[in-house]
């Protein structure tokens, strides 16, 4: 849940700290209870929602709507589904009001095939829900110039994919990645296609300054201990890349060092 007090190395999004790096998705669960348990799991302090998905104004997936709220995450509504810029807009200005949060997750799907965001419709949308006083967390690609005009639009926070939605294919283009945070002083929060905590972990060790996921969770055999292996990843990754990775190297260095050691010569 969003922290008041002074947070140890806290995710800063849009001015609000949170102690958690770890953005958990609530769709594909068997059953409320199992998304309740991972969300706890989680150690999670934001939550998304689809607004299509759950429509508490309309009475279904009220159990669910209703743990998000006791749950003390901030909510995170989000445009899936959506394939044009008005309608992301229309479906976020909805979800203001319904859930009075000016955050929104926003996503405008190009491609039926394999979700890739449209990002000509992206960062219109984006564009107008700021100046609309949106807190717009954009799920994009690893494009640069894109990223680059999502940020010249106002969004103070990025969320490029690690590989397609639900794909599991973890950090396909890393040399784009790491682009990415070379060249961006802003949050950056890995969002979809990672399907194993050690990939979690990888994007964190690179800089990357949290994890969005669902799939990965939800549809695991046991959810609530997959979302804590994922929790204790994305710690760790953290952990690493703030200690400071040691440096590749092409040849071997002994780790026990050889000045001071006896030298035995063999008699004949």
């Amino acid at each position: 849940m969003s922290q008041t007090n002074k947070i140890a190395d806290p995710l800063t999004l849009y001015g609000e700290q949170f102690a958690s790096r770890f953005l958990l998705g609530t769709a594909l669960y068997d059953s409320p209870q199992l998304m309740r348990d991972s969300i706890v799991s989680s150690r999670c302090d934001i939550v998304t929602l689809g607004l299509r998905r759950q429509n508490p104004a309309q009475g279904d997936g009220d159990s669910i709507w209703q743990y998000i709220r006791d749950s003390g995450c901030k909510l995170l509504p989000n445009t899936a589904g959506c394939k044009t810029a008005k309608e992301a807009i229309n479906l976020a200005l909805m979800s203001r009001e319904m859930f009075d949060t000016a955050w929104v997750k926003l996503e405008v799907v190009g491609d039926d095939y394999n979700l890739q965001p449209d990002s000509f419709a992206l960062i219109e949308a984006a564009g107008e829900l700021i100046s609309q006083g949106f807190k717009v967390l954009p799920y994009c690609t690893e494009d640069l110039i894109v990223c680059q005009r999502l940020l010249d639009v106002g969004c103070q926070v990025l969320m490029p994919w690690g590989s397609p939605i639900g794909t599991g294919q973890g950090l396909l283009n890393r040399y784009h990645l790491n682009a990415l945070r070379q060249r961006f002083d802003v949050p950056l929060i890995v969002d979809a296609g990672l399907g194993a905590p050690s990939q979690a972990a990888e994007a964190m060790e690179m800089g990357f300054d949290g994890i969005l996921l669902n799939t990965a969770v939800a549809k695991a055999g046991n959810p609530p201990l997959m979302a804590q292996a994922f929790a204790n990843a994305i710690e760790a990754g953290r952990e690493a890349f703030t200690a400071g990775l040691m440096q590749k190297r092409q040849t071997a260095s002994p780790s026990t060092p050889t000045i001071g050691q006896p030298f035995w010569h063999q008699q004949k």
